[in-house]
């Protein structure tokens, strides 16, 4: 199985809230999140083709941005995944048959507030500081108020966290936008190609028609410009 496959597997399974794909967490990318009013879940993917190299350094930054994570993984990846990650990742086993839970994830003990930071604007850190009646923004660039969120021991995590989500969901049609005009970009780019190959392709049955001499000279070059369109 791929990653697509797997995909299809799990996206009926997220219920309530949202689900983003490959979400930045500012080190790497997450490859589905479910974010819900309540909490946030990671899930990993692991294909057939995929292998276990990075799988400790993606949980060195999921484990302290999500509440929950969860390995999802074909067979081949099984009992390797269980020898290496701590007990309380969720690992879950993807076959042609469906989604099969090994082991169900619990809460992350290493949540901190500076990778949860980095999962928002420098605008929204803002917005959060100041609804709190922080002082001293104004001038700040979004690094430090990053930098500032992350130092802010007198805040509690899980009014961060929760601020996270709500944003997170606010933010996700917008996302879904700017996706949309990127799909739409790729699309009228291929089509653009297509138009172009294909007009190449008819000039040059003309000239082997009409030009056949010269056409003959020119072929080589002409057929290395059809195949770099």
């Amino acid at each position: 199985m791929n990653d697509s496959e797997i995909r299809r597997q799990l996206y009926p399974q997220l219920a309530g809230g949202v689900h983003i794909d490959e979400l930045d967490t500012g080190a790497t990318r997450a490859d589905v999140v479910h974010i819900t009013s309540e909490s946030m879940h990671c899930y990993e993917l692991k294909g057939d083709g995929d292998t276990l190299k990075r799988a400790e350094t993606q949980l060195f930054y999921y484990a302290r941005a999500f509440d929950y994570v969860t390995f999802i993984v074909t067979e081949r990846h099984q009992q390797r995944l269980q020898q290496m990650l701590p007990a309380w990742v969720g690992i879950t086993v993807a076959s042609g048959a469906g989604l099969v839970p090994i082991r169900v994830a619990q809460v992350s003990p290493l949540r901190e507030r500076g990778p949860l930071a980095l999962l928002l604007l420098g605008s929204e850190i803002k917005q959060f500081l100041r609804g709190r009646g922080e002082k001293g923004l104004s001038k700040l660039r979004d690094f430090e108020l990053s930098a500032w969120l992350t130092a802010a021991d007198h805040i509690p995590l899980e009014e961060i966290s929760q601020y996270v989500r709500r944003q997170l969901i606010e933010r996700l049609p917008q996302r879904l936008r700017r996706r949309e005009v990127r799909r739409q970009l790729a699309r009228d780019q291929r089509a653009a190609r297509q138009a172009n190959r294909q007009d190449l392709q008819q000039k040059m049955r003309q000239w082997e028609q009409d030009e056949p001499e010269w056409y003959a000279q020119h072929r080589a070059y002409y057929e290395a410009e059809l195949a770099r369109i």
